[in-house]
């Protein structure tokens, strides 16, 4: 099977977890390889996600590392056996890999919860804010790359408003409602996109608001997307060169605790909504 060019966050993520069983299990890759009947670059290649695994190879390793966790074997099983392509795949090439990779994560997800202090969140923006954001932040990107970013970002409100809609939290700080991307009849349309998809039921939004006391946690963006099962959850951060995957656990504890610290900072729905109702009024 040839090497891939390119490895998905989902097949790094299951090569990954491959590497953390047999690390647990205190072998080094080249006494693995004898048992798949293959190279330590090999096995290497494989836990970096460039090469494939079968369920079969999955459930081998599960076993010759001593796992004893069914439910884990399953869900790497799983993701071994996926054969997965959303609409996301007709970007491939179009777009940078990061959108793909954001957008499988989120269709595979469990639940979504978002914390956004500067912009609305990606899920709930309109195609007329989403072209602003793109505009100011990247000047120079043509028409035929900036209208692609524009349609992903709203193809990607699906996960939350199709049939077997992804349960989705999201923390608004006040200060991105209030922050004028473009004109006020786009912000007006902003805001009410927000109360549609609450009143929908599409999104639990809670706001946080400017002057709310002992709040630091104005640096802090993140999305925390829920896996089969919690050793398999992920972390989603902007960063200046694209998104980062975070996967190990003590970072996952860090954000998980961050939300809730941050959940309680926050306003209750019912008081969310009205105060993005006013907010409405106001522009």
């Amino acid at each position: 099977m040839p090497l891939r060019s390119h490895a998905t966050a989902r097949q790094v993520r299951l090569g990954t977890e491959l590497r953390r069983l047999r690390e647990a299990a205190g072998l080094k890759a080249r006494e693995v390889a004898g048992l798949l009947n293959s190279t330590s670059a090999q096995i290497s290649q494989m836990e970096l996600g460039f090469a494939g695994v079968s369920e079969e190879r999955v459930r081998r390793l599960a076993a010759h590392y001593a796992c004893v966790d069914g439910a884990l074997i399953d869900a790497l099983a799983a993701m071994a056996t996926d054969r997965t392509r959303g609409w996301w795949e007709e970007y491939r090439g179009v777009l940078p890999p990061a959108f793909q990779d954001t957008a499988e994560t989120e269709h595979h997800a469990t639940f979504l919860r978002e914390v956004v202090i500067t912009y609305v969140p990606g899920l709930l923006q309109t195609a007329d804010y989403a072209r602003a954001v793109y505009t100011y932040v990247h000047p120079a990107l043509p028409e035929s790359e900036l209208s692609p970013r524009v349609e992903h970002r709203m193809r990607r409100r699906a996960v939350i408003e199709g049939d077997n809609a992804t349960p989705y939290e999201t923390l608004i700080h006040e200060f991105a409602l209030r922050t004028r991307v473009a004109d006020r009849r786009v912000c007006r349309a902003q805001l009410q996109q927000v109360l549609d998809q609450i009143e929908r039921g599409h999104a639990t939004v809670r706001v946080i608001p400017i002057d709310q006391d002992g709040f630091g946690g104005a640096g802090i963006s993140m999305m925390y997307v829920g896996g089969p099962l919690p050793r398999l959850d992920t972390g989603l951060r902007d960063a200046p060169t694209g998104v980062a995957f975070i996967d190990a656990e003590s970072e996952l504890k860090q954000l998980r605790t961050l939300f809730l610290r941050m959940q309680a900072a926050s306003l209750e729905p019912a008081a969310s909504r009205d105060f993005i109702h006013r907010l409405t009024k106001e522009l």
